[in-house]
């Protein structure tokens, strides 16, 4: 059975998935079980390092500062549009030398930031450690990485390292 689901979680939350987005029928249900047995077994032929979580105590309230963040994104980025006046707002790039180097700590680290509306994670060199995002109204650079440093790279060393 491991050889057919090497990723039962994963599987099954494809077949469900699939029927969510179809409807509820036998021909459906093979079609994304079919589906779920490919990309589990592709997920398995990638072969991905399990992560090892130090205080996973810490996730969910690292999910609510996330879920606060980008709530108070998503009305500042409307505000922003709404308003119209774009003059003193201007947009750009910032660097950010991280610390963190677990892969899986930097993947949880792009879903947040790219999720935050006003963000986008566009680089990251691995040997330098040095992250670029790009931020949709930069007052202060200065800020932007001591943000990223305490409020998420911070708890995500804690997490995973």
């Amino acid at each position: 059975m491991s050889r057919v689901f090497p990723y039962p979680v994963l599987a099954a939350s494809l077949v469900l998935i699939w029927l969510l987005l179809n409807s509820f029928s036998v021909g459906q249900f093979l079609l994304g079980t079919a589906v779920a047995v490919v990309a589990s077994q592709a997920m398995a032929a990638l072969r991905p390092a399990k992560p090892r979580l130090r205080r996973w105590q810490l996730i969910p309230w690292l999910v609510g500062v996330v879920v606060l963040d980008i709530l108070r994104s998503n009305v500042a980025v409307a505000t922003l549009i709404l308003q119209g006046d774009r003059r003193d707002r201007v947009s750009g790039f910032v660097s950010i030398p991280l610390d963190l180097r677990d892969k899986t700590g930097l993947a949880v680290l792009a879903c947040i930031v790219t999720s935050t509306p006003g963000t986008a994670w566009v680089e990251y060199a691995a040997d330098s450690g040095v992250l670029l995002i790009h931020v949709l109204d930069l007052a202060e650079e200065d800020e932007w990485v001591t943000l990223i440093k305490t409020r998420y790279e911070a708890v995500l060393m804690e997490i995973f390292e």
